[in-house]
């Protein structure tokens, strides 16, 4: 009877902490990624359609299934005296549109990045998560940088870097496809104090680590947020994490005077969203 009991609270213990993105099935009629890609390649489509047209495939769910599954990461730190561990759960790679054979990265502004955010309760990594994510990443690419030019803010340049990613992922291709964590491969948009810190609001962008753990991108805010280029990532947190084994928001984490310091090391955030207008 004990037995009975011990592997009963096992078995809920392990549900309570299991996440997935919160999204719809995806289509089997929906797009593939490489379709997808052809479809907003058009140099008259504005950003503004571009990323309409793709919050509405992630809206209905046409994102690979190797995204669904979210990996946890823990955090272990000692703060005043007390011990605290943090379990938060994050997206396996970079948003994309499409299925695990054929998939589309996606290089946004900040606003739909929070859109989508938002969308499935969640939030974008701050410095220190995107940090302590690539130090827990099963698979970590060697960062493979285009040359800058006024191109790569295009889709081109997007498909382009895409098929490079894709290629580097083929010696990785079943854990991949099983949600293993991976890294290395984009920059991150981030959630940072310094999107406020200029005249108007900022996207900041952070990481895309070398092999050797050194991020090519320091914290960066000199974009203005209407800026998408090939080497930018949206990386996805459920806002829900546990505490202690307790359930909370990693949002209400981060504005706390003492426990911030378990996901930011730039002090408190206390407004964790880029502004959507």
């Amino acid at each position: 009877m004990i037995k009975y009991l011990f592997i009963v609270f096992c078995f809920f213990n392990v549900a309570a902490f299991a996440q997935e993105i919160k999204l719809r099935k995806r289509n089997f009629n929906a797009p593939l990624g490489s379709q997808f890609a052809k479809s907003i390649a058009d140099t008259n489509l504005s950003i503004q359609v571009r990323e309409q047209l793709i919050y509405s495939e992630i809206r209905n769910g046409n994102i690979p299934s190797f995204l669904r599954k979210l990996n946890p990461i823990q955090v272990v730190k000692v703060i005043n005296g007390k011990g605290y561990k943090l379990i938060y759960y994050t997206i396996s790679d970079y948003l994309s549109i499409g299925e695990n054979a054929d998939f589309f990265y996606l290089s946004t502004t900040p606003m739909l990045a929070q859109k989508i955010a938002d969308l499935t309760n969640s939030i974008l990594p701050t410095k220190k998560m995107v940090d302590d994510i690539y130090a827990n990443a099963a698979i970590k690419l060697e960062p493979q940088p285009i040359p800058p030019s006024k191109a790569m803010t295009t889709v081109p340049i997007f498909v382009a870097y895409n098929d490079v990613v894709i290629k580097q992922l083929e010696s990785f291709k079943l854990i991949h496809e099983q949600s293993g964590l991976t890294a290395g491969n984009k920059k991150d948009i981030v959630i940072s104090n310094k999107i406020f810190d200029q005249p108007t609001p900022r996207v900041v962008i952070y990481g895309w680590h070398k092999l050797n753990g050194q991020a090519i991108q320091p914290v960066y805010n000199k974009h203005t947020s209407n800026w998408a280029d090939y080497s930018h990532g949206v990386r996805l947190i459920s806002n829900v994490g546990y505490l202690n084994g307790k359930r909370t928001k990693l949002t209400t984490i981060l504005k706390d005077p003492k426990l911030h310091v378990l996901l930011s090391d730039e002090g408190q955030i206390l407004n964790s969203k880029y502004p959507l207008d």
